[in-house]
């Protein structure tokens, strides 16, 4: 009788190799080819206001931000932007709508890249090659951003509203002008509001050109109907090699959209896990309250950066073997709780001690991980039932 090996699986640690795409430098952040996925969001503030955008843009970065975006739609706004891309710890991208002028501006006040809406920006099309000469002296990547709700009215006529073929094609056709003038250091997003529609858009469009793409669900509404609307478009085409770099649009401050969009690209293995937190859903085996547990140790563990799984589980079901999995974890019964480390139970605790010894063995751990040298690795896959 042949034997049956009853090991675990080997499980991917990514869905499907990253589209080829060309890379281009926004600042200091590469975009496209080979480089990571990287997090973006937009700064609520009047940009004129450089302290106050200065000061978001520094939460921004605290946050995880990579690359962050500022409205440019005033002449004020527009005289503040060298000392914005100066003094921002991240790269500065001016968005530009309408005013053509502000593009130019944007170029010369040394920011990192520039957005451009042909669909609202008036008589683009006819100004493109001066916009092209003038990001190619200033070695400036160009965003072509089309948007549903902003698209030329030509292909509005054409195709009767945003379809996906209408988003790709605006896009196609305003990278083909800057293609006339060898200008290529490009990027492009085509966002809708509609997760399907957008998706689709994003397919058409890799397969067509192997410009970066930059990923975003439009005006996808308050944080939790945003969230999922992003999670879901994101998703899908990140776990087919779809996607570059990302922004999560939220009715929620700025810092928001960063946590989601990281946790995106945690949650695909797209970025380096740092503290994760495991904890079950609660149900009427719990004898613990299992969401108080796992509260209370996020917040005495906040800021921690090493890469610790942390789990805490709320029954005898799930909870010793998903505590078994982790590098730290606690199974939850009868009032007390067994502490698990590195798969091995070390003790057990009454119940109002769990919190207290998880902070303690997980900063034990933290330390040893950072005497080691061990400040990342590579993200490890759990399944909880």
């Amino acid at each position: 009788m042949t034997a049956i090996s009853l090991g675990m699986p080997s499980v991917p640690t990514k869905l499907a190799e990253r589209r080829k795409s060309r890379q281009i430098q926004v600042g200091s952040v590469a975009v496209g080819g080979d480089a990571p996925v990287s997090v973006q969001s937009m700064t609520t503030t009047r940009t004129s206001d450089i302290g106050a955008t200065l000061q978001q843009i520094a939460e921004l970065t605290a946050s995880g931000c990579q690359i962050v975006r500022v409205a440019c739609p005033t002449q004020d706004d527009a005289d503040a932007l060298p000392v914005i891309a100066k003094k921002s710890q991240i790269p500065v991208i001016a968005d530009i709508h309408f005013q053509p002028k502000y593009v130019f501006a944007a170029i010369e006040a040394g920011c990192a890249a520039v957005r451009v809406n042909p669909g609202n920006i008036k008589k683009f099309d006819d100004q493109v090659k001066e916009i092209a000469k003038a990001a190619k002296d200033h070695g400036t990547p160009i965003r072509i951003g089309v948007n549903a709700g902003s698209l030329d009215k030509r292909l509005l006529q054409k195709y009767g509203k945003a379809t996906p073929e209408a988003l790709v094609e605006s896009a196609l056709w305003e990278a083909s002008l800057f293609e006339e003038h060898d200008f290529r250091d490009i990027k492009i997003s085509v966002k809708h509001n509609d997760p399907v529609v957008m998706i689709e858009a994003y397919r058409q469009l890799a397969a067509a050109c192997d410009y970066p793409l930059h990923l975003g669900v439009t005006e996808a509404g308050p944080a939790f109907q945003g969230t999922i609307k992003s999670a879901v478009a994101f998703g899908a085409l990140l776990s087919q090699g779809i996607g570059d770099t990302i922004r999560v649009s939220l009715s929620a401050p700025p810092v928001e959209e960063v946590k989601v969009g990281n946790q995106i690209l945690e949650s695909l293995n797209l970025k380096q896990r740092g503290l994760e937190i495991v904890s079950c859903p609660s149900c009427g085996r719990a004898q613990v309250d299992v969401y108080k547990l796992a509260e209370e140790v996020t917040a005495g563990l906040t800021g921690m950066e090493v890469p610790l799984r942390v789990a805490v589980m709320g029954c005898v079901v799930n909870g010793p073997g998903e505590a078994r999995e982790a590098d730290l974890g606690v199974a939850s019964g009868n009032g007390k709780g067994q502490i698990f480390v590195k798969g091995e139970v070390i003790k057990t605790v009454p119940e109002s001690k769990i919190v207290e010894t998880l902070i303690e063995e997980a900063m034990k751990l933290a330390e040893q991980m950072e005497a080691a040298g061990v400040t990342s690795g590579e993200p490890s896959v759990s399944v909880a039932g």
